[in-house]
């Protein structure tokens, strides 16, 4: 009976997360949208590249966390499993204490890109001061983080209490974007524009802080802190070069090798991926703690019929997700930058090799996601390393040809390497399920998403705008739904059907052993 209480609190708490982070994506989204559209209508491509790039310089720094995140969020899983109040504020304690330290490098390595870059990055609609002030305004963002948020982010993730976190960040963008639009329209100072926005942080802030306050009296960060639970975060730093490396360093090399205009293009491109990847976040969100949970209790064959239901099922949203994106990315560009005419963001190859990149990241993602789950920093970080050594070299050799083309060349290309890493990784190491059902699934997906967009290639789409845009793409999707139910009821009819039943235990709120 008590198994069965965990398991429908599992469940559950997966249930509540990917509704707020339902939620969050859809504004996500609809702010990631309007808010460079804005940008380019009334400040144009070159401001929209300048604050794409320094946002991901900014990023980078963030490496100077050091793996803490992934190794609190693991640290904490068992004692929070277990009430065990003192160990868990030890950590907490160690995490607040760790992040301030990072803060303050933070702090610094910000002072020093607003001053070096201006130097080298040239912008003929902002001058060098204007620049350095912008640089020191968007990471006041990044340090807030460090000293604010972070230690509430971590516990709240170990404690699959993901929707407050998505709460806080709803909260959070819908002001920013209000802020953005109306000084974007009274044509205010993009710095001066910039600054007002920093409002929307310290709401945020002041939530997460009334929340945990009430809801975990128990913590204590004046306690001694424990500093070896923290132990893996040198390791997790390795996975979390890797994620910074993999999404932005390919901004850095458009900086370097391209113009600011085309770090713009890049941004627009990248904006539509990051919408479809915000999608499919919203299906894993909490996972990795639920996830964590099982691999902490021990309970293998809960956690092979978990994963087992979970890699279907997300695979099958891959392939709708995708083969909607490779049909409907190009009239999206179209219209999104229809009269915007200072350089050309028509670039049908650039758009697919944007969303192969984009599908070669996210059949990885049930993999990566136990990577996290079971702490197994260290056991990866070789791989992790390899993967960010490709996508440097072959960007570096690349980019100064071949441009963006190149730079997603390098992108694909590493990610293409760590996916064949993973699906031999994990069952060997984590799930003990074989490798062959992970592999017949992906040869699925690509025969899925074949039959999807093969047709397309010989119908001409017009359309002129989003409502148009809209209504097709609810066509391709609908045709996609029918496409990939019946591969899957030909191929994986029980795995579905376990599926199946997991979601109607959710709403008859049933306590049969079912899983996570």
């Amino acid at each position: 009976m008590e198994e069965g209480k965990i398991i429908l609190s599992r469940t559950k708490k997966f249930f509540y997360n990917s509704l707020s982070v339902a939620s969050l994506q859809l504004v996500t989204m609809l702010a990631g949208f309007t808010i460079p559209r804005f940008m380019l209508q009334y400040y144009g491509s070159e401001v929209n590249g300048l604050i794409t790039s320094i946002t991901q310089f900014i990023a980078y720094f963030n490496l100077v966390e050091a793996g803490l995140a992934g190794a609190a969020i693991y640290a904490l899983y068992k004692p929070l499993a277990d009430n065990d109040y003192k160990a868990i504020n030890g950590i907490v304690s160690a995490a607040r204490y760790f992040y301030r330290k990072a803060g303050y490098i933070l702090i610094f390595l910000i002072l020093g890109l607003s001053i070096i870059y201006p130097i080298f990055i040239e912008s003929n609609k902002l001058s060098p001061i204007s620049v350095g002030l912008l640089v020191l305004i968007l990471g006041v963002n990044g340090v807030l983080d460090f000293f604010i948020l972070s230690k509430y982010r971590v516990l709240l993730t170990a404690d699959q209490k993901t929707y407050i976190i998505s709460f806080t960040t709803i909260v959070h963008i819908l002001l920013n974007t209000i802020i953005i639009v109306v000084a974007s329209v009274l044509r205010i100072d993009i710095v001066i524009l910039r600054f007002i926005a920093l409002l929307s942080i310290f709401f945020k802030s002041l939530i997460l802080l009334i929340y945990v306050k009430q809801k975990y009296k128990y913590l204590n960060y004046k306690v001694e802190p424990n500093n070896n639970a923290l132990n893996k975060r040198w390791d997790a730093l390795y996975l979390q070069i890797l994620g910074v490396v993999q999404s932005g360093f390919p901004v850095i090399l458009a900086t370097i090798f391209t113009s600011l205009p085309m770090v713009s293009v890049y941004s627009i491109y990248n904006m539509v991926i990051g919408g479809v990847n915000g999608i499919l976040s919203i299906f894993i969100s909490g996972l990795s703690a639920s996830f964590g949970d099982v691999i902490a209790r021990g309970e293998r064959k809960i956690l092979q019929k978990s994963y087992n239901e979970f890699e279907l099922i997300y695979y099958n949203l891959i392939t709708i997700t995708y083969a909607i994106a490779f049909i409907m990315i190009m009239p999206f560009i179209k219209i999104y930058t229809n009269g915007v005419d200072d350089i050309n963001y028509n670039l049908p190859f650039l758009g697919f090799l944007f969303v192969l990149n984009g599908w070669l990241y996210n059949i990885k993602t049930p993999q990566g996601m136990l990577v996290i789950s079971a702490g197994m920093y260290k056991e990866t970080r070789i791989q992790s390393t390899i993967q960010a050594a490709i996508i440097i070299v072959v960007g570096i050799l690349l980019a100064p040809k071949y441009g963006l083309v190149g730079i997603m060349v390098a992108s694909c290309l590493s990610n293409l390497y760590r996916d064949i890493d993973l699906f031999v990784f994990i069952p060997k190491n984590v799930t003990e399920l074989p490798v062959r059902t992970t592999l017949y699934r992906i040869l699925r997906m690509i025969m899925g998403v074949l039959i999807i967009c093969l047709p397309f290639y010989y119908i001409d789409i017009p359309i002129a705008n989003f409502v148009e845009w809209f209504i097709k793409a609810l066509a391709v999707g609908l045709y996609s739904i029918v496409v990939v139910g019946i591969i899957s009821i030909i191929f994986d009819r029980v795995v579905l059907k376990n599926v199946f039943h997991r979601i109607i235990l959710i709403f008859t709120r049933s306590k049969n052993d079912i899983g996570i």
